[in-house]
């Protein structure tokens, strides 16, 4: 008969085990991201002040709504597939039999969004590699090329701002280091062992900060910026590239088949994607057109900080997903993991919402000083957006396994079009925190739409 340590040994090596440990790692790469970003932040904000920082802010919204375009076969496709192809070799390995590298037959039947029955782990990352890097430089060439338009016509406003537009032709070159090389990011997610890419990404991060403190020291030109973090994209690229082909080879190949495959099962999550991020960032481009950059640099000083705090839901779920979710096909069990970890998700960020509330004023004036005092009053109320991002992105998590991706779309061209009209409606009256009750808004149509798919798909009869 087992001790009840032994069996709790096993439980630690096992999934759990590893889900916990790269918990860990992502727990540090998240905090150390999100102070590198106060940093950074802060430094930005008093070297530029408030009028140009918005126009920093104002560029990153931007990046933030091409970056999706890159986004044509995602993880939520990509880390699925990888976990089934490594169960398949694993078990080839285990039978003492060679793994089957042989590409799938181009008319073999799959579940939908899935990639077809056998495609071995060289071809699903070379392939989801060549499609990512091919649309990453589609749309790196699109932003250059408006932006070029713009300036060519003499327009100087919103996006064709000459500050604006020098930020973002920067930023833009991190569509083509992050996505394409991101690939390594989603196998080693599927292995539930990100702490290589969590530790290259750390280091970066810190680098990163200390040259932009020594660059504003320098009086580096505000349009320079996005520079900083297209190197800073670049490096971590060909760090994952270099830790690829080091620890499993470089074996990747491109099957014509899987990459038309990818094409067409992404295009629904691409769409679900866009909008998805369109959402997020549609306060930032509509309130734009109501105030100054000055106010819009405060209210996304607020912004930014809560978003770094509703990335820890993220985390939180990117890690559990394939040892608590992923893996388990019992709708029973399932469902009880999902409750523990909305109870668990909402509790934390209800906490931080809390705290942060209470230490608004003074986070506010200790990052970015002088001039955004009003920013305080914005993140005392962005700080409870954290628990409906939090619930939905745990909810999220089964609308992925089951990869509906049709749901995915409805649901957040849904939550766009409420927040549209929230916006429209609420911004020209209330300025920012109209804005703010557009993301609630958003944020609830959301939720509603995952809790009807969920009741539906795990619905369990009683026995």
């Amino acid at each position: 008969m087992d001790r009840p340590w032994r069996g709790a040994g096993r439980l630690l090596r096992g999934d759990a085990g590893a889900a916990l440990a790269n918990l860990g790692w992502l727990a540090a790469e998240r905090l150390t991201q999100i102070g590198v970003a106060i940093v950074t932040s802060g430094v930005l904000a008093r070297y530029l002040g408030p009028d140009v920082f918005g126009k920093w802010q104002y560029a990153n919204t931007l990046l933030t709504v091409a970056a999706p375009l890159t986004w044509v076969c995602g993880a939520e496709i990509l880390v699925p597939a990888m976990v089934a192809a490594g169960a398949r070799e694993e078990a080839s390995r285990n039978d003492g039999r060679r793994p089957d590298h042989t590409a799938p037959r181009p008319g073999k039947k799959c579940a939908p969004g899935a990639a077809p029955d056998g495609a071995p782990l060289a071809s699903i990352m070379g392939s989801a590699f060549a499609l990512r890097m091919a649309v990453s430089l589609t749309a790196l060439a699109l932003v250059w090329t408006l932006l070029a338009a713009g300036r060519a016509l003499g327009h100087a406003q919103g996006p064709f701002d000459p500050v604006v537009a020098a930020m973002l032709a920067g930023l833009a070159l991190t569509l083509v280091f992050r996505e394409p090389f991101g690939v390594v990011s989603a196998w080693l997610q599927a292995r539930t062992y990100s702490r290589p890419a969590l530790l290259l990404s750390l280091s970066s991060a810190l680098v990163k900060a200390l040259a932009v403190f020594l660059l504003a020291r320098a009086a580096l030109p505000p349009g320079g910026f996005g520079g900083v973090w297209a190197v800073e994209s670049a490096v971590i690229g060909l760090g994952l590239l270099i830790y690829q082909r080091r620890h499993a080879g470089f074996r990747w190949r491109v099957d014509p088949a899987l990459l038309r495959h990818f094409a067409a099962a992404g295009s629904v999550f691409w769409l679900g994607l866009v909008c998805m991020y369109l959402f997020m960032k549609l306060d930032r481009l509509m309130l734009q057109h109501y105030v100054g950059f000055a106010e819009l640099g405060r209210y996304a000083a607020a912004q930014q900080l809560n978003e770094n705090w509703i990335t820890l839901a993220l985390m939180l779920a990117q890690t559990v997903a394939p040892a608590f979710v992923y893996r388990v096909a019992e709708p029973a069990r399932l469902r009880r993991n999902l409750v523990r970890l909305l109870m668990l998700t909402g509790a934390t960020m209800a906490l931080g919402a809390v705290v942060i509330g209470a230490c608004a004023p003074f986070i506010i004036r200790l990052v970015f000083g002088p001039g955004f005092e009003h920013a305080a009053a914005f993140l005392r109320w962005a700080a409870w957006l954290s628990v409906l991002a939090g619930l939905e992105a745990i909810c999220n998590l089964i609308v992925l396994k089951y990869q509906a991706r049709y749901v995915v779309l409805a649901k957040w061209a849904a939550a766009l079009c409420a927040a549209c009209v929230a916006n429209l409606l609420l911004i020209p009256a209330f300025g920012g925190f109209g804005a703010l009750a557009g993301l609630a808004i958003g944020y609830g149509v959301a939720l509603a739409a995952d809790a009807v798919y969920i009741q539906r798909v795990l619905s369990v009869s009683p026995s």
